[in-house]
Order: structure tokens, then C-alpha cells, then sequence
């Protein structure tokens, strides 16, 4: 009765189905391993929750946050991308802080479409990108990601009567756990800047990578018509605490915030002081992390292959994206086995059309955890 057109066209998630089979598992008196939520099991590093245990205990953090407040964060987010990516930004007028990168997503849409304008959106992606693309009501045509280009999109196949308002991207990404260079990123901002279209990356896997590599960033590729979105989440394990920033071009940081001051507050500022201070930590901190997940990431895939299942070796990311020979439901199939063995996953069709026939692993368990569910897997028929 009380939902509105914008309301009732956000896609229902599949996620829900999962949490009901979870519940029926638990109901039988299985044993749940959950590896269907990308939320970092690790601890936050203890420095930064010195930071905020301080802050709490500062009444100047009590009040509510404005723009002025938030410069110490802007200031370490610009040193950050300065550090690690070689890009030097404005951080009154190219940096602002976010209550989390998928807020930050939802109302940068808000901020930089009109209803009806075209979103271009990889499939499979992360399936909050199509909630926030029904609330701004935006035009959706997909660019599929394929094993065989290693899960980057063909933006030579784009139709010519096609005008993107915005190019969403995400790399490392998820669900794929796909890598994508510098030159890639340079090639889509000069493919963005021919048609007047905002490149928007979205980037909270920055330094979850394994071995030698180091993920670019889209920035590299100028600040000219692309915005970035970066989260602690991942990297310094504070998913719970939701803050992040976006930086880029001045202009849609502008619309951003302006935007974002009709809606909400900025961060508390013990949250934004921790989160500064987390920018500044030696970047062997992050390491620590990756490290933990890469070891999780060989210990799966070993497992996986040895059912069969195809899996190409992820360099970045916490995620395993896994082709289930003969699947044709995956949703079904990860219900199944939940209901059946108390393993979760995330079922591919979850993330797009495209994602059918695949499951997603979140490595947020030890290996040896991780290698007994992929043996109960095995007993599921597909």
C-alpha cells in the first residue's frame, strides 16, 4: 500500500532464500558454515581501535559532524592515494568521506544521473548496483563478463545508439575475483571522456592481493570524468563501522556532497579519526590480512579442483568464483546444500544472468574449515 514505484522496483534478493535455508539447517541440528557474506572475519588493527576507544571518551565527538570536521580523514585519504596509487588530489574539492562505500554508490547515483538515463553495469556484479540503480531510475544495459576475456568487459561491443550517463566498474572485483591493469583503466577513462560519460570505480579490494601484485587504481588513468570509491571494510577488517570515501573529479565529488547533505550527517568523528589514523598505518599492516586470505584461497582451490569444478587462481580479492560442472540452478544448488551439509554459499545467479551455473566463496574461514566444506559440496548433486 505505502510502497512507491521507486521502492518496489529495488530486486528482491536471493540472499533471503539463503537465510531461510540456513535456518532450516540449524533446525535439523547441522553444523552452519556460512561462505556466502564477503564480511572480513579478521581483527581491526589494535592501533585503530586505541584511536577510536579514545575518541569515545572525547566529548568534542559528540556532536554532529560538518564538513570542516571531516579534513583530518580527507587529508589521510588524499596522502593514502598519494602513497600507494602516485595520484595527488585536492582534499577540500576532490575527496569527501562516505558512511561506507554502498552508500556512497547509491548517492553518487543520485548525484550525477536523471530517471531514464543509462547505466552501463557488468554482469554477474555486486547485486546491491542494481538496487541503487532502481532507486536513482536508471536505465540498466549490462556488459557481460566472460571467462574467456578473463572477466573484463568488451566495451568495443557497446551499441552505438547506446549513451551511458555512467560506467560502473569494480576491480579486484566481485563476485569474480577478476583483475583488471592500469592500461585497462586508462583505456576505459579515454572511452568515457569521448562520450561524456562518468567513469565510477568502485575499489574496497584495493589491498587485499596476493603474491607480487598490487592493484591499480582508475585515478592513475586522471581525475577528469572518474570518481573512485575506497573502504576500510576489507583492508583494516572494519565493515561494521561504515566509513570509506570517494575522490576523484571535483564536480561529481561536488554533486555528491550535495546530495549527501540533504540526507545524512558525515561519520562520527571517532569513527573518522580511527579511520584517518588507519590510512596512515605502515602499509605491511594490510599485508598481514591478504596474506591470511591467500593461504585460505590455496587451500580451497585445491579442494575444489579436486571435485572437478572449475576455478581460476584469484590474485586479488576474498572471494572464489567457482563454474559447477552440469549446473544449471544455482540457486537451487545452494539451498540444496545448505539445507543438506550446513555449507552457504552464494549462488552465481545472485550476481546476474551472467552468473549462472557459478558459485561464490567468501574466504572467511580457516583453510582447514574451508577444505571440509568443499568435501560435503561434493556429495550435493547438481
Amino acid at each position: 500500500m505505502w510502497a512507491s514505484q521507486r521502492a518496489s522496483s529495488v530486486p528482491g534478493s536471493v540472499f533471503s532464500l539463503m537465510d531461510a535455508a540456513k535456518m532450516r539447517a540449524r533446525g535439523r541440528g547441522l553444523n552452519v558454515t556460512d561462505l556466502s557474506i564477503g564480511s572480513s572475519d579478521q581483527h581491526p588493527p589494535l592501533s585503530v581501535l586505541d584511536e577510536l576507544r579514545a575518541a569515545t571518551h572525547d566529548p568534542a565527538t559528540y556532536r554532529y559532524p560538518l564538513f570542516s570536521d571531516t579534513q583530518p580523514l580527507r587529508d589521510a585519504a588524499a596522502a593514502y592515494l598519494a602513497r600507494r596509487f602516485g595520484v595527488r588530489l585536492n582534499a577540500d574539492t576532490e575527496v569527501l568521506p562516505l558512511i561506507g562505500a554502498q552508500e556512497g554508490l547509491a548517492h553518487l547515483l543520485l548525484a550525477v544521473t536523471d530517471p531514464g538515463d543509462t547505466l552501463l553495469l557488468p554482469d554477474p556484479c555486486y547485486p546491491p548496483y542494481w538496487g541503487a540503480a532502481a532507486v536513482a531510475g536508471l536505465n540498466v544495459v549490462t556488459l557481460p563478463l566472460l571467462p574467456e576475456r578473463g572477466f573484463l568487459p568488451d566495451l568495443s561491443r557497446v551499441p552505438a545508439n547506446v549513451r551511458p550517463r555512467v560506467l560502473l566498474l569494480n576491480y579486484p572485483n566481485n563476485p569474480t575475483s577478476a583483475i583488471a591493469s592500469a592500461e585497462f583503466f586508462r583505456e576505459a577513462a579515454a572511452w568515457c571522456r569521448e562520450r561524456g560519460t562518468l567513469l565510477v570505480h568502485d575499489h574496497p579490494y584495493a589491498e587485499l592481493t596476493f603474491g607480487d601484485y598490487r592493484a591499480p587504481s582508475a585515478l592513475e588513468a586522471g581525475m577528469e570524468g572518474v570518481v573512485e570509491l575506497h573502504s576500510l571494510s576489507k583492508t583494516h577488517h572494519l565493515g561494521g563501522f561504515r566509513v570509506g570515501f570517494a575522490a576523484g573529479d571535483a564536480g561529481a565529488v561536488a554533486a555528491l556532497a550535495r546530495v549527501k547533505g540533504a540526507i545524512d550527517f558525515h561519520p562520527y568523528l571517532g569513527i573518522q579519526r580511527a579511520a584517518a589514523h588507519a590510512l596512515g598505518l605502515p602499509d605491511e599492516v594490510g599485508r598481514v590480512g591478504a596474506r591470511i586470505f591467500e593461504e585460505r584461497r590455496d587451500a580451497l582451490l585445491s579442494a575444489l579442483r579436486d571435485l572437478g569444478w572449475e576455478v581460476q587462481t584469484p590474485q586479488a580479492s576474498m572471494y572464489a568464483w567457482a563454474q559447477v560442472p552440469g549446473l544449471r540452478d544455482s540457486v537451487a544448488f545452494a539451498v540444496r546444500a545448505a539445507e543438506e551439509t550446513g555449507v552457504v554459499v552464494s549462488p552465481g545467479q545472485a550476481f546476474g544472468e551472467r552468473g549462472e551455473g557459478f558459485v561464490r566463496f567468501a574466504l572467511v574461514q580457516p583453510p582447514e574449515v574451508l577444505r571440509g566444506a568443499a568435501a560435503k559440496l561434493g556429495e550435493v548433486g547438481v
